[in-house]
């Protein structure tokens, strides 16, 4: 209820938004919200940012994560989640969709769709998942480069360095990585594919930036609770795929009994009502919204004819 109908118009922008979050005690929250509808159901459940997720992207648009999509495509999610909710978006910027130019006008096009924030990689094209083997990485001047553009290019938007140097170049390089990045103006690090709580906290103890960690399912990382990331050093937690993996499962059983029964009616204790749907989404206050709005009426000339 916050794009025609909320209170009033933020009185800073998404980035600062961010960065006050950022700023308090604890561990940053931001489970993946791949549209309007998943946005606004974490915000029901509290949270107070959203992830937006390449991945979850291009697999609620039926394709791989292979850095396919185009600025504008990621543009048309980052604008569903960020109206919906009012909350600030961190958005996977990939490998900035290009050199340094490119970069910066992805930062652009994100603040204009409501970003506040993006975490660029240091991958090369095709770029995979990082919990994926055979990654190929950008030289690390070159990732520097990009990431000084972003920051050139911002007016708010707060910059996550993104390095999946561990699994090729170990805990060493993945650091000599990230202080490149840092100096190149980055506002916190983001180590891919960290495989032991050992290793989280030995990339913690060895760096001076905010750190992101990502408890994506099914990879490389073991399973930790947001208290345990914060406890290695981390101040923001990502569950990128969570929901749309929750989501895909419910509507592929939803299909398959669909088949089977020649109906829904077998279904329904499993759906979301008509009236919850509509609670979720402010039907209401649109309505009520629209009711507001008084008729135009021209006055009559009080020339004589």
């Amino acid at each position: 209820m916050t794009y025609l109908v909320g209170s009033s118009l933020p009185d800073l922008s998404a980035g600062e938004h961010l960065r006050r979050l950022l700023a308090r005690p604890g561990i940053l929250k931001m489970p993946g919200a791949q549209n309007g509808l998943a946005a606004l159901q974490a915000k029901a459940a509290g949270f107070e940012a959203l992830y937006l997720s390449g991945a979850a992207m291009t697999a609620s648009m039926g394709l791989p994560d292979l850095g396919i999509i185009t600025v504008d495509e990621v543009c048309f999610f980052v604008r569903q989640v960020a109206r919906a909710s009012g909350l600030p978006v961190l958005v996977d910027g990939d490998t900035g969709y290009g050199e340094a130019l490119n970069v910066m006008h992805m930062v652009r096009a994100f603040e204009d769709a409501g970003a506040a924030a993006v975490h660029i990689e240091d991958q090369l094209l095709p770029k995979k998942c990082g919990h994926l083997n055979d990654k190929k990485l950008a030289a690390p001047a070159d990732t520097a480069a990009k990431i000084a553009g972003a920051c050139k290019a911002r007016r708010h938007l707060f910059i996550i360095a993104r390095t999946d140097a561990a699994a090729s170049e170990g805990l060493d390089g993945a650091v000599a990585r990230a202080e490149l990045y840092l100096e190149a103006g980055a506002d916190a690090i983001f180590p891919e594919a960290l495989t032991s709580a050992e290793m989280f906290k030995a990339f913690a103890a060895r760096m001076k930036a905010p750190l992101l960690a990502n408890m994506t399912e099914f990879g490389r990382t073991p399973f930790f609770t947001a208290s345990e990331f914060e406890a290695m050093g981390y101040k923001m937690v990502i569950w990128p795929v969570s929901s749309l993996r929750i989501a895909a499962k419910a509507q592929q059983d939803f299909y398959r009994d669909l088949m089977k029964d020649g109906g829904a009616h077998n279904t329904t204790d499993h759906m979301q009502t008509r009236q919850e749907l509509y609670d979720t989404i402010g039907y209401g206050d649109y309505e009520a919204l629209d009711k507001s709005i008084v008729k135009t009426v021209v006055p009559k000339s009080t020339l004589s004819q």
